[in-house]
């Protein structure tokens, strides 16, 4: 009896762990491009693991800053199997400052890659249910529509929604941004690379 508990025990063990190791592997979780910003002080001073500090939160949150610099912060705060809460304390941050009294607010504010923020901030938290995050998002997009930036990361939000049906269109969605030549070209080549290094592996399924 104990030998089949034991077997019992393992069996679930290992379903769990391919579970999270699938569930790891997904447009949002493999696509670390905040090694292209690696450089940037304020990339460099965010720690995985740790909650960032209002310094993050004022640089993600002041409308003169990068944007992709913006979001290379985001991909380094990242994701975490069990959940995060980086969006709503980038949300108290922004009520706190005044910046925005209520979270329907973040859909009025300009410029957009602030609403683009707090999308990319829910989908990390959330990876399993991005479809709000992913509205947020196409809203920042209506904003910005020649941003690279913020396309690409639109993209990717929409291409989580995919990975669970249609991994043919996890590829199209990134792909359309990398072969739109109008966008205004506001990411680095490194990090584009790291992108498409893991999106192009969907190639295949289109």
């Amino acid at each position: 009896m104990k030998t089949t508990h034991r077997i019992i025990v393992c069996l679930i063990a290992l379903i769990c762990f391919c579970a999270q190791r699938a569930a790891a592997d997904s447009p949002l979780t493999s696509t670390d491009f905040h090694q292209a910003y690696a450089d940037e002080p304020i990339v460099a001073q965010v720690e995985k693991g740790r909650t960032p500090s209002d310094e993050t939160w004022a640089y993600l949150a002041a409308p003169d800053n990068p944007v992709a610099v913006k979001m290379a912060i985001i991909n380094k705060i990242g994701w975490a199997f069990e959940g995060k809460n980086s969006y709503q304390l980038f949300l108290s941050y922004l009520k706190r400052q005044g910046i925005c009294k209520r979270e329907k607010d973040l859909y009025q504010k300009r410029p957009g890659d602030l609403l683009l923020s707090a999308a990319y901030l829910k989908a990390m938290d959330n990876y399993f249910n991005v479809e709000e995050a992913a509205r947020m998002a196409r809203r920042a997009r209506q904003m910005h529509p020649d941003s690279y930036t913020v396309n690409i990361i639109c993209a990717l939000i929409e291409a989580q929604i995919a990975f669970d049906s249609d991994w043919g269109e996890v590829y199209r969605l990134t792909d359309a941004v990398r072969r739109n030549t109008t966008l205004k070209d506001d990411m680095n080549d490194e990090a584009k690379r790291i992108i498409f290094e893991y999106m192009d592996l969907y190639g295949s399924d289109t």
